[in-house]
């Protein structure tokens, strides 16, 4: 799998997200007779997951779950929760007070009942705010099955295990999000229990879904792991589904015996994962008359070679055929015009400015307004490399994600899916090529320490969360750009001991880069939470 920024929970930065509604790109109109529904709809409308004061709304499903969050789901399947939280325990753990005092009455609850599982870390302490992984979660729905491990299943074989009884929807991840509980919760529904029926049979038979409660009957649009491209989505049966860079010009670019070769897909009643966001499929109805899903905008196809799920041998056919990711940060459009160019995930042209120069942006003031700065981090097409991306920031504030070094625009006036009224623009304003393009013209005029023979290395990322820039030293190459992200709540920044750099104070989501261009040991610290919270970069 090819990512330009390591370590980071990838995706489109949200203020692309605006961006790209702004512009209308990509979006089809939705057909009357399609129907969609996400995993989190579905467990939201059983009371299976309840969301924080304002539902289930995407902030929710994208925060980090938790091992107490993991602890109220057992108790709510089991029916055990209401009990849980009206109980006056006598005991509990010694790090109660880092919860809500309702969930220090739950926490009481598991200690006083260790027939259920939950008897903290060993130390009197539950833990409750550490993360879960697909494994530990996946224990707690195979137990609400009905099976037992030591029993039924060994701790280490628990994934192996819950796909045998069909789960496999979260398999592998090592952090969980809300998205994620929704989705093995929904998938577990239709399991079978160790007695054998469902779960939503005897969820329902206790009373903790209604009597009229059903399980959504459309087909489901999955994720699976390619060991080679990461997270690919699939179709019900597992067969990997691909974008079509020639897409981009026309929606109708596959006709004839190239449908043979890459079918269309679509289905009228589709269930997506929670991880995926509902507004980014929708349905046009192509020149033939067939209709076709779109994910992002960019039409799905499966190819004809793929005998198997899991084949994904259709992954850079001629340069113009590649999985379709929902981390992907930028795609490969292509024209009879232009040849192939970079977009970003929703198909808008990027373009380069004549007048920049190696991680230096000349665009300002009303420019900008003109040419809005990309900024994305995550895959890449398996035909391009991952080391020519990067980040930097930009002179008025906020980052810009790079090419070979060069910072990449949008143009405003691209409004249709499709469009490059930029290319040519005042002769300065250009389509990136990632076969050709090697820089621009001002580079030769650049200054010491931008042009060609400057140090260029690779864009590290270091996330900042629960009060930590990590446990390990991170080792760069001269030249590389570090790029900091907070994802808690609290703000935070990172301040060299020898005052080489210091980021601002950044707020949950925002990010900021340095570049370390002297070889050295840097040691740096939070100046807020200075006393425990270090850490240390290491440049060769």
């Amino acid at each position: 799998m090819k990512t330009w920024i390591r370590g980071v929970r990838l995706g489109v930065a949200a203020g692309l997200l605006s961006l790209t509604a702004a512009f209308g790109i990509g979006a089809s109109a939705a057909e009357d007779d399609f129907t969609l529904q996400s995993d989190a709809d579905v467990a939201g409308r059983l009371g299976l997951l309840l969301g924080d004061g304002d539902g289930l709304t995407r902030d929710y499903l994208e925060k980090t779950s938790t091992r107490l969050q993991a602890a109220l789901i057992s108790l709510r399947l089991t029916g055990k929760l209401q009990e849980a939280m009206d109980y006056e325990p006598t005991s509990n753990f010694i790090d109660k007070d880092s919860v809500s005092v309702g969930n220090q009455a739950v926490l009481g609850y598991l200690k006083e009942h260790p027939e259920l599982g939950w008897q903290g870390s060993g130390d009197g302490t539950f833990d409750p705010l550490s993360v879960i992984s697909s494994q530990q979660f996946y224990k707690v729905m195979l137990e609400a099955l009905g099976y037992a491990e030591g029993v039924d299943f060994a701790y280490a074989d628990t994934e192996a295990f819950a796909a045998s009884k069909g789960l496999g929807g979260i398999r592998g991840e090592g952090e969980l999000t809300n998205a994620h509980l929704a989705t093995a919760l929904v998938e577990s529904l239709g399991a079978t229990t160790s007695e054998g029926g469902t779960l939503l049979a005897s969820l329902q038979a206790s009373g903790v879904v209604t009597a009229d409660a059903a399980l959504p009957t459309g087909k489901r649009l999955a994720l699976a792991n390619d060991p080679e491209l990461g997270t690919v989505l699939t179709n019900s049966e597992g067969r990997t589904l691909y974008f079509f860079t020639k897409d981009v010009a026309d929606l109708n670019s596959c006709q004839g015996g190239c449908l043979t070769n890459w079918p269309i897909f679509y289905e009228d009643d589709l269930i997506v994962p929670a991880t995926l966001k509902a507004d980014d499929f929708a349905v046009f109805t192509r020149s033939d008359g067939e209709k076709q899903l779109t994910y992002k905008g960019w039409p799905l196809y499966t190819f004809a070679k793929d005998a198997a799920a899991g084949d994904a041998n259709g992954e850079g056919a001629n340069g113009v055929w590649f999985a379709a990711k929902p981390d992907y940060a930028v795609m490969i459009g292509t024209s009879a015009e232009h040849g192939d160019y970079l977009t970003d995930a929703y198909g808008n042209a990027l373009y380069y400015f004549d007048k920049d120069s190696p991680n230096a942006s000349a665009c300002a003031g009303q420019c900008v307004a003109n040419w809005p700065l990309f900024m994305a981090h995550g895959a890449v097409p398996s035909t391009l490399s991952a080391d020519d991306f990067g980040m930097i920031n930009h002179p008025e504030g906020g980052m810009v994600s790079t090419f070979k070094s060069y910072p990449l625009y949008y143009f405003a006036k691209d409004a249709a899916w499709g469009d490059t009224l930029g290319q040519n623009v005042n002769n300065v304003w250009f389509l990136v090529s990632p076969k050709t393009f090697e820089g621009t013209s001002a580079e030769a005029g650049a200054g010491a320490g931008t042009g060609a023979g400057a140090q260029q290395g690779k864009t590290y990322n270091v996330d900042i969360r629960e009060f930590s820039f990590g446990s390990e030293p991170l080792t760069v190459e001269a030249g590389s750009t570090v790029v900091f992200t907070n994802y808690d709540d609290m703000e935070h920044n990172a301040v060299a001991a020898n005052g080489a750099f210091a980021t601002p104070l950044l707020k949950k989501g925002e990010s900021f880069a340095i570049t370390l261009n002297e070889a050295g040991t840097y040691e740096y610290f939070c100046e807020p939470h200075k006393r425990f919270m270090t850490g240390t970069i290491i440049v060769k």
